[in-house]
């Protein structure tokens, strides 16, 4: 499932979008927030499948040694020890992901050229030379050389980047989250399970109404945190202030205002890491400062109400 983190950053995207292309609609702003989730939520069924494709490869490469008028010895006794891995055996018969996969129309069959360079670079690798000199394949092993896959040959890849981006715009930042679901999964994989355990999109109901609700408070008060960034940035040129550092200032006190159950430290800790990576380098300084000077100012108010766990500190 996807993390809160995850879910603020698609909000604030989606606001940001919806304030640049001047929409006056709220729902259909929030419809394709929710749709930029779905379509995140199909890039880690995409990516899961990525190495049965490579596997297959690795399959047809054989078929075509073993097929050679001078085949040589290794043609005719090749090393199985990838394409028997029994990880990818069960990625390959999940019900569950081969339904998801036709019902969206997702798979790397266009992509061939990716197949084969994550193949070759998978076959240069330490990991992969290692596990093909074991002398017997265990569960563990096999599930080792699966995760190394993703996470030193998959990850990270201009290639494999370049092919997720031609496939769908909405998907340009979402590799690393659908990577990290891949892991997540592959951790949970046991021998002999009927099934792949796969993830959920959201943890629970209360995710997804975190995620409208914080949308809609965002945009139906913009104008007031507007006023309160005004109030304490009176050295700046408001209108110089980067937009996006706005939409995440706006989108903290939304937050901190209206879940009682969220502490503001984990508010706050989490949209100053956000601006780290999405806004200007000076970027989360700024709103660091900020927002600490609005919190003071919230809470003299005594607008701040937190109950349960979101009295913590």
């Amino acid at each position: 499932m996807f993390s809160r983190r995850f879910l603020r950053i698609k909000v604030i995207k989606a606001l940001y979008a919806h304030y640049k292309s001047g929409s006056e609609s709220m729902p259909a702003s929030e419809k394709n927030l929710i749709a930029s989730i779905d379509k995140a939520y199909d890039l880690y069924f995409q990516m899961l499948r990525l190495v049965a494709d490579v596997k297959a490869y690795a399959d047809e490469r054989i078929e075509l040694g073993l097929k050679k008028k001078l085949p040589t010895y290794s043609d005719l006794h090749p090393n199985r020890n990838f394409v028997n891995n029994a990880v990818i055996a069960q990625i390959e018969e999940s019900e569950a992901l081969n339904v998801r996969l036709e019902k969206q129309g997702l798979g790397w069959g266009r992509y061939p050229e990716l197949v084969k360079h994550l193949y070759t670079l998978m076959t240069e690798s330490e990991y992969y030379k290692k596990y093909m000199q074991l002398t017997e394949n265990r569960y563990t092993t096999d599930k080792s050389l699966v995760e190394d896959f993703y996470i030193e040959t998959v990850q990270n890849n201009d290639m494999l980047s370049d092919a997720v981006e031609e496939q769908s715009i909405l998907w340009c930042d979402d590799i690393d989250f659908a990577l990290i679901m891949v892991v997540r999964t592959l951790e949970n994989c046991r021998e002999k399970q009927d099934e792949l355990p796969l993830r959920r999109e959201y943890k629970s109901e209360d995710d997804l109404a975190f995620t409208k609700e914080l949308f809609r408070k965002t945009i139906v008060n913009f104008t007031e945190y507007q006023e309160y960034i005004e109030k304490f940035t009176t050295n700046w040129d408001v209108e110089r202030i980067a937009f996006l550092d706005n939409i995440i200032i706006a989108c903290a006190m939304a937050e901190i205002l209206c879940f009682d159950s969220i502490p503001v430290k984990v508010t706050l800790d989490e949209y100053i890491e956000i601006a780290k990576y999405y806004s200007t380098p000076a970027s989360s300084l700024f709103i660091n400062g900020v927002l600490d000077k609005i919190v003071e100012a919230l809470r003299s108010e005594d607008r701040i109400h937190k109950t349960g766990r979101g009295l913590l500190e």
